[in-house]
């Protein structure tokens, strides 16, 4: 990922879903980070809450459950402010869910994490 990658909110959220969907977690963590940076205030802790859901299932897909347990859960409380009129189509309930279900799971993950970033994804 470039260091300057600048997409528009519909196009990052593709574009990490797409890697998601590839097993690309890190990847995806790094569009939703730049999204995260340029991001408006209102809408800033939504795409950081993001970018942390990816960032703790590369940590659970590399060997390390108790800083994914607590990435994960930290981006669901994050997200929580975002539940009722979430942006984008953003599946913010969903998403909480994965992120939670995932920090009280299992301490490996070895098989892909299936998230859908979008209610149009799903």
């Amino acid at each position: 990922m470039p260091d300057d990658l600048e997409l528009p909110p519909r196009e990052a959220l593709d574009e990490a879903q797409r890697l998601l969907d590839a097993d690309r977690p890190f990847h995806a963590h790094e569009v939703l980070e730049a999204v995260w940076k340029a991001a408006p205030d209102p809408e800033r802790e939504l795409w950081r809450g993001l970018a942390q859901v990816a960032v703790g299932i590369t940590h659970l897909r590399r060997g390390n459950p108790r800083g994914a347990k607590a990435l994960l859960a930290r981006a669901a409380d994050r997200l929580e402010p975002y539940t009722t009129r979430p942006p984008y189509e953003i599946d913010v309930p969903g998403i909480i869910r994965t992120a939670r279900a995932l920090a009280d799971g299992p301490e490996a993950v070895t098989a892909p994490v299936r998230l859908s970033l979008t209610r149009t994804h799903a």
